[in-house]
């Protein structure tokens, strides 16, 4: 049995609890106020995960030194957004070695800095590993056959967390490529932002299919530019995590997406969707991380002016099928 400390009790902060407890694990989960935890602690009712039971032997607190006093390993789920305000909270509490599972997927603007990179750099004396993969919260709570990735810098470390998340319902497989497993998880939500609008517009299964072939050619364009390998992002951090993001109605994005297509400003579908969307913090990140690896990102670009500059989403959608005729992949250009 380890001893767990999960930094945020949003939906997948509370699924991963309750998927490591179920491994027989002692799990405490931290909240952001002391009312939330209360609300736990009494309710074992989670509102955006409305059919889970929390088990009655799970632990709650709002006090960090608690949630990461002598732990195995934490699990960092807060949105991307909050990510370096937390890893500097958590430092005071952070033991040289300790382990951190990060599960958030997003792109710092400011700096460009992948999450696990942000993480490393407030916690300099932490062990920084990422978990991503196509795994909604909302499924993975159910007990539904969910397969991830981890992401660690040496096998050993990839290896005990992949040992701790694996059950009969949860599959982990283990990964050197950190960089690239959280460049697809980041910028697949914004691929499921187009997605989303397209839906919105009214467009059919054509379009979706087009959107996630070619988003994840843009994807892989700029991982591999990067420096991560082309075999990540066609795997489940990848082409995996987003069909399933650009598919769903658990995803937050694409139900974002469906509102903007449909009308709405960026700042309505956030309202209604009242929760974090990734995608709308990660766009402006990918498109300047494009232009900084010289990578053309179609797709990301047109997202771009849609949420910030007013442009109708369905002229995004003709601007995107009127482009230059090319070919499909530039390795087939020499078949001609």
């Amino acid at each position: 049995m380890s001893e767990i400390g999960i930094i945020g009790s949003g939906s997948w902060g509370t699924a991963l609890s309750v998927l490591l407890h179920a491994n027989g694990h002692r799990v405490t989960v931290w909240s952001s106020t002391p009312q939330k935890s209360e609300q736990l602690r009494t309710t074992r009712r989670l509102a955006t995960l409305p059919d889970l039971v929390l088990p009655d032997d799970m632990e709650f607190t709002s006090d960090l030194e608690t949630v990461m006093k002598e732990k195995d390993f934490v699990v960092m789920a807060v949105p991307s957004i909050h990510v370096r305000t937390m890893a500097f909270r958590m430092r005071p509490f952070c033991p040289d070695g300790q382990i951190i599972v990060n599960v958030a997927k997003g792109i710092e603007e400011a700096t460009l800095m992948t999450l696990t990179d942000i993480i490393r750099e407030e916690i300099p004396c932490a062990n920084v590993t990422v978990l991503s993969g196509p795994s909604h919260a909302e499924e993975v709570s159910r007990g539904l056959p969910t397969t991830c990735v981890v992401g660690a810098a040496d096998r050993e470390t990839a290896e005990y967390i992949q040992n701790q998340f694996m059950s009969p319902v949860f599959r982990v497989y283990t990964s050197s490529d950190v960089l690239g497993i959280e460049i697809g998880g980041a910028l697949k939500n914004v691929i499921a932002l187009a997605a989303g609008i397209a839906d919105g517009l009214g467009y059919g299964d054509n379009t979706k299919a087009a959107l996630i072939t070619r988003g994840i050619a843009e994807i892989s364009r700029l991982g591999t530019a990067m420096g991560g390998r082309y075999e990540t992002l066609g795997g489940l951090a990848g082409i995996g995590d987003l069909i399933v993001t650009c598919a769903s109605m658990h995803s937050r994005n694409r139900r974002a997406g469906i509102l903007i297509g449909r009308g709405y400003t960026m700042q309505e579908a956030m309202d209604e969707v009242q929760m974090v969307v990734e995608g709308v913090y990660s766009a402006r990140a990918g498109l300047a991380l494009a232009k900084k690896y010289q990578v053309e990102m179609p797709i990301i670009s047109e997202v771009n002016q849609v949420l910030f500059e007013g442009k109708p989403a369905a002229d995004a959608v003709r601007d995107l099928m009127l482009r230059d005729k090319t070919a499909e992949n530039k390795s087939s250009v020499s078949l001609f």
